[in-house]
């Protein structure tokens, strides 16, 4: 089979490389030339492990090409995939669609014979029959089907979600696009992947639900990790004593200083704007936005006040600045919130994230601090450390490192990377979020045997 995946970015190029890798024919269209001649020469404009290899790979195989011509590719298509931005639109916090519907547009004039229209962009409710109005209008003599099929890909693992998925979504209303769907994701589905088949409006407001549901997750536990911190409990123990009630399970319970990234800040943002526009209040959704934004602020709070009050003419070292590890993504990173703050607060910044440097440059500034070239590099004669990112490389810092490498040993953990018996050992002022200091875990008070579990 032959498919087209129009847009060239994250969801996109993971969507065509691991269709290629599954061993059909794909063509990933783009209009930024510049995008596709690096593609065409291997070189890919993201970082996502694994990805630039199957890129390679399956061009060499004869399975993938990129271009930025529609007519080029379009009327030999089997399927296209729409796999543009829908970025919050400025002014209000609606979902900008005006690159989904270019792409319809794009597409319409070049559709010959039957062909499956798939959203795979994330879209509000409605919005696959309103491209499907567009395609017409353009043309309304294509024959085609409209498919939502949502993406449900994290960033660092992007290709085992393709790869493996929990679950393929379709929602079709006619047989042949629901066959062609079959087709596309059978070498999944013969792995009992479940495969999935719903309406159009019902597998676009999945994905939206299935987003705020794990923003909504991430908030409550950094809600019990503030709560954590003034009854001596510990977080990561609760979490963990949650995480094994199959009910609830152990994903996205990890204390931080909130969520980013391309998918959470929009996606609820989008749903909440879209509940309102049909009057329904969604106050668990619009709550979980509030406490998000207003968390990464409270980061600074914490930072200073480890710092006794004041970083004024103090170096902090700034390890990690990207939203979360195995991604050069800088979107929404809380990074964007604490790195100015601490610089208008007088501090001069270390600054290094191990693949995301590029992109902090562009979003915070050269200005920003000095950029280093590795973790202990950038502690080297700090009057202290921030840990925002939680990158293997710091995992694999031993306290005894860190209090060696710093002027002065203290270090505010944003990621609970580091034990806290370990680092007090080690000489270390440490804090860390919704955790007993080294003194109460060293008390005599019953607690319980969480390493047993």
């Amino acid at each position: 089979m032959n498919i087209v995946v129009v847009g060239s970015g994250y969801v996109g190029l993971v969507t065509g490389v691991c269709f290629a890798e599954l061993g059909l024919r794909v063509t990933c269209m783009d209009h930024d030339a510049g995008k596709i001649d690096r593609l065409t020469m291997g070189d890919i404009p993201i970082y996502e492990p694994g990805l630039q290899n199957l890129v390679r790979f399956n061009q060499k195989a004869g399975r993938l090409s990129f271009t930025t011509e529609a007519a080029a590719c379009i009327g030999q298509a089997d399927a296209v995939f729409i796999a543009v931005g829908t970025p919050t639109r400025k002014g209000d916090n609606h979902a900008d669609l005006q690159y989904i519907f270019a792409a319809a547009r794009d597409i319409a004039p070049h559709l010959r014979g039957y062909t499956t229209v798939v959203t795979k962009s994330t879209v509000p409710v409605g919005t696959g029959r309103r491209i499907a109005s567009v395609i017409r209008d353009v043309n309304p003599a294509a024959s085609f089907d409209m498919v939502s099929n949502p993406e449900f890909l994290r960033e660092g693992t992007a290709i085992h979600d393709f790869m493996r998925p929990d679950r393929v979504v379709v929602g079709a209303e006619s047989p042949e696009a629901v066959e062609v769907m079959r087709r596309l994701y059978e070498p999944l589905t013969r792995q009992d992947v479940p495969f999935v088949v719903t309406t159009l409006e019902t597998a676009e407001m999945a994905k939206y639900a299935a987003n705020a549901f794990l923003a909504m997750k991430i908030t409550f536990i950094n809600q019990m990790a503030d709560l954590c911190e003034v009854s001596q409990a510990n977080v990561n123990d609760v979490a963990k004593i949650m995480g094994l009630d199959k009910r609830i399970g152990s994903k996205f319970l990890r204390a931080g200083p909130g969520y980013g990234g391309s998918c959470f800040p929009k996606d609820t943002r989008a749903l909440a704007e879209t509940a309102r526009s049909l009057g329904v209040d969604l106050g668990l959704v619009s709550q979980t936005m509030t406490y998000n934004d207003t968390r990464k602020h409270k980061m600074v709070d914490r930072i200073l006040a480890s710092f006794q009050g004041s970083i004024s003419g103090k170096t902090l070292a700034i390890l990690g600045l990207t939203f979360k590890p195995g991604t050069d993504d800088m979107r929404d990173a809380a990074s964007l919130v604490i790195v100015p703050a601490l610089k208008a607060a007088g501090a001069h910044l270390k600054l290094y994230d191990p693949k995301g440097m590029e992109e902090a440059q562009s979003c915070l500034g050269d200005d920003a601090g000095e950029w280093c070239a590795n973790a202990l590099d950038t502690l080297s004669g700090a009057d202290g450390a921030v840990l925002i990112t939680e990158w293997d490389e710091f995992r694999a810092l031993s306290p005894e490192t860190i209090a060696k490498t710093l002027k002065y040993p203290v270090v505010v953990d944003l990621r609970n990377v580091y034990d806290v018996e370990s680092m007090a050992s080690a000489g270390v002022t440490y804090t860390s979020l919704g955790r007993p200091v080294a003194s109460v875990l060293s008390a005599p008070v019953v607690r319980a045997k969480i390493e047993a579990l």
